[in-house]
């Protein structure tokens, strides 16, 4: 135990590790907080009403992530040498994704009829008002996390979203009486739109201010024509992973039925959360690449050794015990979700090298590959799972993330490994891989 617990304070003295921790801390504790909001929500509210409500969340989460995720590579590269335009960075960061995702969510409320019977809830100019207004806070709130990690103050966002996701709890608790339909959906965005204040007024305030003051004076910050270049290869391809990450569950709530979504989507959030553990130790492998390019391979190895350390018994848990896991929000839960919860949980191995690869290529700012990895790997996901779907119904989205994931893999193993073999002087070693991590 002490041997571990001194391996844990000295990788916290590293900030590769300190983000990534942090961020991995910050998932944890959003899973055990939506694993009881979602336990409540399905206690408290019917079945048809959990699964639209899953239903409005995702595709509200789609539309503010339009812009918002395709930020997130940007910020997280260039934030950390931003210098004095560190504050334009991030508001120009924040106004394009708000915008984005409003126009798209414009769109959608004025399509809602193609949608299918479970979107029409937000028919009527009350609803939809509400949804354009979550677009725009979620967005935000999407990339306030992400300016903290790009700012290495990542330490401070599960702090932030324990506050927010035991609010959302307690909410969610008192509207399933006083609006059994759509409290759901409202208990998860006004803590949202709250938690925007004290967050935003933490960074602008101290957080900023400070990494102005410690910038060295003769860096100079990366002009607006570079930060677009960059996005102009990255966020095509961020755009495609988004549609993996919320697209495909919006398509497969205009296939079936209310409840059946609300069970399938119970099993997706719960592997993407593992899903996330790898991306976001690979978040902070970027950020630390931006500011110190030389250590890029070693970084690469350490965050590839210390991911698979943590994610691979998260993967073995669940799919021994996504049966047992599942079965706390109902039988039919587990009956329906079981086996798309063990596929999705073991894409996530093959998942991490890909993110350690995406992440050494934005430090890089080698977007045209960074495009080519992320638009090839939904352009295999989303083929798989409609080609599957008729005979796999939603386990076809399983069945194509694993499928997809470890064929990305196998195709870019050659290319990640040579990054790994790079040592501090530029040149390639040949004895030295992942062994080497420590």
């Amino acid at each position: 135990m002490s041997s571990v617990r001194g391996r844990i304070l000295h990788d916290l003295r590293n900030p590769l590790f300190r983000q990534g921790y942090a961020l991995m801390a910050n998932t944890v504790v959003t899973g055990v907080l939506g694993m009881g909001y979602w336990l409540l929500a399905a206690h408290y509210y019917t079945p048809e009403e959990f699964g639209r409500g899953q239903a409005v969340i995702t595709a509200m989460r789609l539309f503010a992530s339009l812009t918002a995720l395709g930020f997130v590579g940007a910020l997280a590269r260039f934030l950390p040498v931003a210098g004095r335009r560190t504050p334009e960075l991030i508001l120009r960061g924040y106004g394009l994704a708000a915008a984005t995702g409003g126009v798209a969510a414009l769109g959608f409320l004025l399509t809602l009829p193609m949608w299918g019977r479970t979107y029409q809830v937000l028919g009527g100019f009350g609803p939809g008002l509400f949804f354009l207004g979550s677009v725009l806070v979620w967005a935000v709130f999407t990339l306030q996390d992400v300016v903290l990690t790009g700012l290495r103050r990542a330490t401070i966002v599960p702090f932030n979203n324990l506050v927010f996701g035991l609010v959302k709890m307690g909410l969610l608790v008192a509207l399933a009486g006083a609006l059994p339909s759509g409290g759901i959906f409202v208990s998860w965005m006004i803590p949202t739109a709250l938690a925007l204040i004290p967050i935003n007024w933490l960074i602008f305030g101290f957080v900023v201010p400070r990494h102005v003051k410690q910038a060295d004076p003769a860096q100079e910050p990366p002009r607006l024509r570079e930060v677009g270049r960059f996005l102009a290869g990255d966020f095509p391809g961020t755009l495609s992973i988004l549609a993996i990450v919320y697209l495909v569950p919006v398509v497969v709530a205009t296939q079936v039925g209310e409840a059946t979504f609300g069970r399938f989507s119970m099993a997706h959030t719960l592997a993407s959360m593992i899903e996330l553990l790898a991306m976001n130790m690979a978040v902070s492998l970027t950020v630390e690449g931006s500011f110190d390019r030389a250590r890029l391979a070693e970084n690469c190895r350490r965050a590839l050794r210390r991911a698979f350390m943590i994610v691979t018994p998260i993967i073995t848990v669940a799919i021994l015990g996504a049966p047992l896991i599942l079965t706390i929000f109902g039988s039919e839960f587990a009956e329906e979700g079981t086996l798309l919860l063990r596929l999705m949980a073991l894409a996530v191995l093959p998942r991490v090298l890909i993110e350690v690869y995406l992440s050494a290529l934005r430090a890089q700012s080698r977007a045209r590959a960074l495009a080519a990895v992320q638009i090839g790997l939904a352009a295999l996901v989303l083929v798989s799972t409609m080609a599957l779907f008729p005979f796999a119904n939603v386990n076809a989205v399983g069945y194509g993330l694993l499928f997809s994931e470890l064929l990305m893999a196998i195709l870019i193993f050659g290319k990640l490994r040579k990054i790994l073999r790079i040592d501090e002087t530029g040149r390639e070693t040949v004895t030295q891989g992942l062994s080497g991590a420590s």
